[in-house]
């Protein structure tokens, strides 16, 4: 949980703490050695699905696969 003392710093330095909490996590990443590295990239890709609704009722979802990298 951050610190509400933080916030002002951040918002400041125009970031919010989601984009300073993966700013971290990407420096913590790349510092990794092998096989540790590769697992963390791995981790990083991000799964999920989207559906339409059309007359209150959802449509076929359509699952998405981003990692940061792409």
């Amino acid at each position: 949980m951050a610190s509400n003392a933080a916030v002002p710093f951040l918002r400041a330095a125009g970031r919010t703490y989601i984009t300073y909490s993966n700013i971290c996590a990407n420096l913590v990443r790349n510092c990794l050695k092998e096989p540790y590295n590769t697992e963390a990239i791995y981790r990083e890709k991000v799964h999920f699905s989207i559906s339409k609704w059309t007359d209150g009722k959802p449509e076929k979802p359509t699952v998405r696969s981003d990692s940061p990298e792409e």
